[in-house]
């Protein structure tokens, strides 16, 4: 699995200026902000999947491009959360609240975390912005269930990662991604 330090001066994604603010990659124009990309399923879904081929596409571009992966953030970050309802609010209040900041530097963040409840994905869509969700799907026998998940009623995009590719469903976020900011189709983020 594919991660990306945040920020960290050793990372090749991310060049820093002398005060530590990361610089915009060419892709960026004037004082844009960055965006999250939440990639929400349940378990087994291709979200992480998903959540690297795009930052592979978009690195290749030069855009600043940090992947949050759950899996990961679950071992340290968000460590010590359990199932329920109230943990569940507070793992993706601090993965929204990490992909808001990041966002607002300039980068493109791409979440990759199960949120299964409805009302807390919009209280992150509301903390963050600049946000599209992506809704992977996938039949219940790809899946594992471990416990409620509340499929979103209006994603802004669907990926039904048992009947379509991995290479359809990148090309379907970053068509999304580009409609959201114009520069990238100048800085060749293409389908």
């Amino acid at each position: 699995m594919v991660t990306t330090a945040l920020c960290d001066r050793r990372s090749p994604h991310s060049d820093m200026t002398r005060g530590g603010a990361p610089v915009r990659s060419s892709a960026w124009g004037g004082q844009e902000t960055g965006l999250t990309v939440w990639f929400t399923g349940v378990s087994g879904a291709g979200k992480s999947t998903l959540a690297n081929a795009v930052a592979k596409r978009l690195r290749k571009a030069d855009v600043l491009t940090v992947v949050l992966d759950e899996n990961i953030l679950s071992e340290g970050f968000c460590a010590g959360l359990g199932p329920s309802r109230e943990d569940s609010a507070e793992n993706v209040r601090r993965i929204s609240e990490l992909a808001r900041r990041l966002s607002a530097r300039g980068a493109v963040v791409l979440v990759a975390a199960v949120a299964p409840y409805r009302d807390i994905r919009l209280a992150a869509r509301d903390r963050i912005g600049q946000f599209i969700e992506v809704y992977v799907n996938a039949s219940p026998a790809t899946c594992v269930e471990r416990g409620p998940y509340e499929a979103p009623l209006a994603s802004d995009i669907e990926c039904r990662t048992d009947v379509e590719s991995v290479a359809d469903c990148t090309a379907a976020v970053l068509a999304a991604v580009r409609l959201m900011r114009g520069q990238y189709v100048a800085a060749g983020v293409a389908g």
